[in-house]
């Protein structure tokens, strides 16, 4: 009785703050989660797709399948809200490690990916970018904007049962997938009504990789917590998402500038900066440190280099991973004397295990995110990574770079 006494006082309560011109209640939509990939075949299959992309509710295969396409609905919230991703991959036969990207493409770009896959071209940017396509925005055009960056393990799933004498003993068992979270409310405004989303994988094998991704909605319970109204500005994405573009190495002969405009308004503005280095040859991109360089109006703001030196803590999810053996001096416990003693032993070291740049196989790659001092007004970028390398033959050098703009109204 005593409870029942306290919440009608409570309602009792608000319903006379409401009348006396209290805080508004925000309409609920409540909490969401869309499946909007279930264990798609990712995979190539040079001219063996040709989708027109005027279908409801259907999945999409473009750049020779290696790009999976779907338009879905999301909610609009007015209650505060926080929004999540969730990527899940299994090889279907490719054993290699592969760089992924799951993406949403901005609406406010009236030339987006959707209507140049209908037909047309990829801005050329000049010659202050060698002629890339694509890779910038240029007047009604915008770049993508990833949701998540990720790197496919060795063979996860498909080669578990054929590469059992390769498991380390600190490894119970390989994984059957691997799955990534990441939190990305500051994209918030992107992923509402009708849009496109897409997830692309490097693969180049008709075996490919089985994918699903999911998008998570969660609704804060408080009446009165209207969801801040969060602005995204796609600046740069190098990936090549679309033909006609390629692997970019701009940056080991220049800098990359543009110049992007910051509204009235505009509140708390930051910049989020996602980068790896590929060029998986001995001495390549891949494999050595490499500074990575932000400036905006000249100043710097980011000057880091990006590097995973953990990559062995992945090994349950890499089976396919090609193994050397290593001779090492170890120590141990002596079993009949029980004490240290010192014994020269080969030992396993896995591709999966060597650090890379900004990556590590079977890893989700987390954004750089700086606060930017600046007003509104028209401000320049640049972006550099002064020792990258060139692509030379089939040493692919090259760098993944992806940055937007986020700010509040």
């Amino acid at each position: 009785m005593m409870r029942n006494t306290v919440k009608l006082a409570g309602l009792f309560a608000l319903l006379t703050l409401l009348g006396c011109g209290g805080p508004r209640v925000i309409e609920s939509v409540g909490d969401k989660h869309m499946v909007v990939f279930d264990n798609e075949h990712l995979y190539f299959d040079g001219g063996a797709f040709n989708d027109d992309l005027s279908e409801n509710d259907k999945v999409y295969r473009i750049m020779d399948g290696r790009i999976l396409l779907k338009k879905v609905t999301l909610p609009e919230y007015s209650r505060e809200v926080s929004a999540s991703v969730k990527v899940t991959v299994a090889s279907a036969g490719d054993r290699w490690d592969k760089s992924g990207s799951f993406f949403v493409i901005p609406n406010s770009a009236v030339t987006n990916f959707v209507s140049l896959n209908a037909g047309g071209e990829l801005p050329a940017l000049g010659s202050d970018f060698e002629n890339l396509k694509g890779i910038a925005s240029d007047g009604d055009y915008k770049p993508v904007v990833e949701l998540m960056r990720f790197m496919t393990p060795f063979g996860i799933g498909y080669y578990n049962d054929k590469m059992d004498l390769r498991k380390p003993v600190y490894v119970p068992h390989w994984e059957e997938k691997v799955v990534w979270e990441q939190d990305v409310t500051d994209r918030l405004s992107l992923l509402e009504g009708e849009v496109w989303v897409g997830i692309w994988i490097d693969t180049w094998t008709k075996e490919g990789y089985t994918v699903s991704a999911e998008i998570k909605f969660d609704e804060t319970d408080y009446l009165y917590a209207e969801k801040p109204q969060t602005k995204v500005l796609s600046l740069l994405n190098t990936i090549p998402y679309y033909n006609g573009q390629k692997h970019v190495d701009l940056f080991a002969r220049k800098d990359l500038q543009l110049n992007a405009t910051v509204p009235q308004g505009a509140k708390n503005v930051k910049l989020h900066y996602i980068t790896t280095g590929h060029g998986g040859h001995s001495g390549g991109d891949e494999f050595v440190k490499k500074t990575n360089i932000v400036k905006v109006n000249s100043k710097e703001v980011i000057n880091f280099v990006p590097w995973r030196d953990d990559c062995a803590s992945f090994r349950r999810f890499n089976p396919g991973s090609g193994l050397w053996l290593i001779t090492d001096t170890a120590t141990y416990i002596d079993s009949k004397t029980w004490k240290y003693e010192e014994k020269v032993i080969e030992e396993r070291l896995a591709s999966s295990d060597l650090s890379r740049s900004n990556w590590c196989p079977g890893s989700v790659v987390d954004p750089v995110v700086v606060d930017l001092d600046i007003a509104a007004g028209n401000h320049e970028f640049t972006f550099s990574i002064p020792e990258a390398q060139e692509i030379d033959g089939d040493k692919l050098n090259h760098w993944l770079v992806s940055a937007y703009l986020t700010w509040e109204e």
